[in-house]
């Protein structure tokens, strides 16, 4: 043999002996080290099922379920099973084509995977469900039918408190952590999302054994992988949900908000935000076309004004306004100025609504009766303050009172997306006046206008600070956890106790006095409840909107805030109605029905004619009939 061919024999060996070891290899590692073709062979044998847990109940003050759990089934499919089953029956069923068909099984495996589980049609209504149950055999092993608890609502209210859940996605999985998988559902908004990790539970897995012919024949390894699901802890809250209806029955066909706290513990009694809408829109099968008809309306039912709304408060401020001047000692209680209709200390007058002199003669009567010539002047005394030396060192001290007080600032409220309203710096104004400004400049601050703005959250906590004579809790909902543990310390900060001034006790007892007063004899009169103490402040905001790309004035919101009883303050309440005119007018009653409905517990069979007269009356702002009609129009165009 020539040496040739023997080179030619022995590299042919050595090419085979080397294939031979990298198969070896590449043996080892599978048998030994991958899991892979494991977990296929396991997927084939054994059948995971999740078994998701009930979330947790919320409770009102009286230990009544706002929230229930309830039953629903999801259509699961297995896109690896989908060989033999009858596709056309199915799409019947569902009311689908093919195409649609085939996108969803696409998007279930672009999803979770083609080895995994995902769901086909979520929260079946019960016809359809029915169907698909007697039929299922006919889509097996492709579909199955997976129990899951969904949410229910039985007193179809606190639709803003609560929120929603929903199925969780990759750009939830991205920003959470490792816990939830594809098809979980989560607490999206309210206190369902805040509260989520005491709310969720924990998901339980049964693992079936399957014969070759893919039928259920047991459980696998008698159920030693099994685990049970654990359902997610209760919470109970400070909201009286018969006042939250009440609450929310008032502000039909009306844009604000209504917001009544415990001043006592900050604990709050009922937020409404209207428009609203039934949460139990937002849980069955129709959440995702419900929920896109409401992102569409232009009245924004699914916008929180209690805590997102920001309006100038008006003349509900001025009980601030007394109380700074008090403490810096620029006015006694009998300081009194002459007003005849306007206040013409500064370039532009700023109207009254009287004009009786007597009706600014001391703080008391000017607080009754809502003196703007008053407020503006105190407001420039406090701010001109010549101890302060200057404007802009005024204003910074006038300033530091309103954010003490939670003006401009968020409370931290358990519930996601607070807004903080606007106290402007005196960089903007240095801004906007390059440095050349004074106490004429943002005279309106006084009453309530200019660069200021506040949520109704923020009006109900100012009430509680005063009712408290200088002291407040953080404004929450919850009140307990069940099986509260050492590292559950999300209800901490809210048992923290805030001192806003050093105000003394026996400036609040003058404001609180002339708030008194104006229930009694003043502008609030229509918000008296009979054998109960009350002290408000009613409010009248100015209003501007864009209609046809045009700035207007539109007609004022309505505000009223108050406490009662004043000795002994159980309740602090702050309305807004958006374009409805004078205080007194729709905000003073409906704050007035709130109060003594809790107070009471109860209200008189003339009260209750009250609240279906406000009930019934329809304020919707211009500007909302405007977007309204406009893209009605448009859809009517499309149509056509």
């Amino acid at each position: 043999m020539s040496t040739f061919n023997q080179s030619r024999q022995n590299f042919i060996r050595l090419l085979f002996l080397l294939a031979f070891l990298v198969l070896l290899v590449r043996l080892f590692f599978l048998q030994l080290t991958s899991k892979q073709y494991d977990i296929l062979a396991l997927d084939n044998a054994v059948s995971k099922n999740v078994i998701f847990p009930d979330r947790g109940i919320i409770f009102d003050r009286k230990g009544r379920s706002i929230l229930e759990n309830t039953l629903t089934y999801d259509l699961m499919i297995n896109p690896t099973q989908l060989k033999g089953i009858d596709t056309a029956g199915l799409c019947k069923i569902l009311n689908i084509d093919r195409e649609e068909f085939r996108e969803r099984v696409v998007a279930a495996i672009l999803r979770n995977g083609r080895y995994r589980p995902s769901v086909f049609e979520s929260s079946l209504p019960i016809e359809l469900f029915v169907q698909l149950q007697e039929n299922i055999f006919r889509f097996d092993p492709g579909f199955f039918l997976q129990e899951r608890p969904i949410r229910s609502y039985p007193y179809k209210a606190a639709a803003h408190i609560l929120g929603y859940v929903g199925e969780v996605d990759s750009n939830i999985l991205k920003k959470t952590n490792y816990y939830y998988q594809i098809g979980d559902y989560m607490g999206l908004s309210g206190l369902e999302r805040f509260y989520e990790n005491i709310l969720m539970g924990q998901r339980g897995v049964r693992y079936l054994l399957k014969d070759n012919k893919n039928r259920i024949v047991g459980p696998y390894e008698k159920g030693t992988f099994d685990s049970v699901a654990i359902a997610g802890r209760n919470l109970t809250t400070y909201i009286d949900i018969d006042v939250q209806v009440l609450a929310e029955r008032l502000l039909k066909n009306k844009l604000g908000a209504i917001v009544a706290i415990e001043p006592q513990t900050g604990g709050i009694i009922a937020m409404a935000s209207g428009p609203t809408y039934d949460p139990n829109l937002l849980a069955g099968s129709l959440r995702r076309s419900n929920f896109s008809s409401m992102l569409r309306d232009t009245a924004r039912p699914l916008f929180n004004r209690a805590i997102k709304g920001q309006y100038p408060p008006g003349s509900t401020i001025k009980p601030m306004g007394a109380l700074i001047a008090l403490d810096e000692g620029v006015i006694t209680p009998e300081y009194g100025i002459s007003c005849n209709g306007a206040y013409f200390g500064c370039r532009r007058p700023i109207r009254c609504t009287h004009e009786t002199p007597g009706h600014a003669s001391n703080l008391r009567l000017a607080l009754a009766n809502s003196c703007n010539s008053y407020f503006s002047h105190i407001y420039r005394l406090a701010v001109d303050n010549p101890r302060l030396d200057g404007t802009t060192n005024g204003y910074l001290k006038w300033k530091n009172y309103m954010n003490s007080f939670g003006m401009g600032v968020r409370l931290g409220v358990d519930l996601p997306s607070e807004d903080r309203g606007l106290i402007a710096d005196t960089s903007f104004y240095n801004r906007l006046y390059n440095r050349y400004w004074n106490s004429c400049t943002n005279v309106f601050l006084g009453i309530g206008q200019g660069e200021m703005q506040a949520t109704p959250l923020q009006m109900a906590n100012m009430m509680c600070i005063i009712a408290n004579k200088g002291y407040y809790y953080t404004p929450h909902f919850v009140s307990s956890i069940e099986e509260e543990t050492s590292r559950d310390t999300i209800l901490h900060p809210y048992q923290v106790k805030h001192q806003v001034t050093s105000i003394p006790g026996s400036i609040y007892d003058i404001v609180q006095l002339g708030m008194q007063d104006v229930i009694e004899s003043g502008t609030g009169r229509v918000a008296r409840i009979e054998g109960i103490a009350v002290a408000g402040k009613t409010g009248t905001a100015e209003n501007y909107g864009i209609i046809q790309g045009r700035r207007e004035k539109l007609k004022d919101h309505s505000w009223f805030v108050c406490f009662a009883p004043r000795e002994n303050p159980k309740i602090a309440v702050a309305v807004i109605v958006e374009n409805a005119g004078f205080g007194a007018t729709w905000a003073g009653p409906m704050a007035g029905l709130i109060m003594e409905k809790y107070l009471k517990d109860t209200l008189s069979v003339e009260r209750w004619k009250e609240v279906e007269r406000i009930e019934s009356q329809e304020i919707i702002l211009p500007i909302v009939k405007y977007k309204r009609n406009r893209l009605d129009s448009l859809r009517r165009s499309k149509n056509d």
